[in-house]
C-alpha cells in the first residue's frame, strides 16, 4: 500500500515557513537565535532560568522543545527533563517532563506512521532505520523500555520506527511509560545533589544496560533449554 506524501508535504511547508520568518523577521530570529545559545549551553540551571521566565507557558515550552529534539541532535532529552524539574520542582516538573516525553513520542509515532519507509529513512537514514527495526522486531517492547529508561541511549528514532511497523499506539506509550517514569522518578531525586546526579546516570545506564542484556541471554540461551 502506498503510503501518503502529505505528511512530508506538511513537513517540508512548515520548515520553510520557519526559515523564511527567521530571515524576514528580526524579532524572530533574535528570539531563536537567543533560544538556540541557551539550549545549547548544556548550563541546566541557566537554562532552567531561561524557561521559568516564560510563566504559564513555560510548560509548554519544554514540550515543544522535547518535539523539536527530534530533529536536533545537539539537546538532550535527559536534559530536557532536568530543565523541567529544575525549573518546576521535583512533582510538578516530574509530570511536565513526562507529558513531555509522551507527547514527543506520540508525534514521532505519528510522523512514522505517516511518512513511512521512504520518509524515516530521510529523517534518520536508513542504517540507523533498519538497525532500530531489527531491534524492535526481536526485542519488542522491552527495546522501547530499555530505550527510555537508559539515559546515554538515543530514543528518539525508537518512536519513528514503531509507528512505521505499526506497533499498537497503546502498547508503545505503554512501554514508553514504563520506562520514562522510573526515570523521571530517578532525575528528581538525583537533581537535588550535581555530584549524586552525575554518578546516578551512569549507574543506571550501566544497570539497564546489563538487565537488557542479561535478557538477551536469557532469550537467546537459557529459555530454548
Amino acid at each position: 500500500m502506498k503510503q501518503s506524501k502529505w505528511p512530508l508535504v506538511v513537513t517540508a511547508l512548515l520548515i520553510g515557513a520557519l526559515v523564511a520568518s527567521y530571515f524576514v523577521f528580526p524579532g524572530f530570529q533574535a528570539g531563536v537565535d537567543t533560544s538556540w545559545e541557551v539550549l545549547t549551553s548544556g548550563d541546566n540551571n541557566r537554562i532552567s532560568e531561561w524557561v521559568s521566565q516564560f510563566g504559564f507557558w513555560g510548560p509548554f515550552f519544554i514540550v515543544a522543545a522535547m518535539v523539536a529534539q527530534m530533529f536536533l541532535l545537539v539537546i538532550n532529552v535527559v536534559a530536557l527533563m532536568l530543565v523541567a524539574i529544575i525549573a518546576y520542582g521535583p512533582v510538578w516538573g516530574s509530570v511536565i517532563a513526562v507529558s513531555a516525553v509522551a507527547v514527543a513520542s506520540t508525534v514521532g509515532y505519528w510522523i512514522g506512521r505517516g511518512m513511512g519507509e521512504t520518509g524515516v529513512s530521510k529523517l534518520i537514514g536508513q542504517k540507523s532505520q533498519q538497525k532500530v527495526a531489527g531491534f524492535m522486531d526481536k526485542y519488542g517492547i522491552w527495546a522501547i523500555i530499555i530505550a527510555r529508561i537508559s539515559p546515554f541511549l538515543s530514543n528518539d528514532a525508537v518512536s519513528l520506527v514503531a509507528g512505521l511497523a505499526g506497533m499498537g499506539y497503546f502498547k508503545f506509550m505503554g512501554a514508553t511509560l514504563a520506562g520514562i517514569v522510573p526515570l523521571t522518578i530517578l532525575l528528581a531525586w538525583l537533581g537535588e545533589n550535581n555530584e549524586r546526579l552525575k554518578n546516578g546516570l551512569i549507574w543506571v545506564s550501566v544497570v539497564s544496560l546489563a538487565a537488557f542484556i542479561g535478557y538477551i541471554v536469557y532469550e537467546k540461551y537459557l529459555r530454548k533449554k
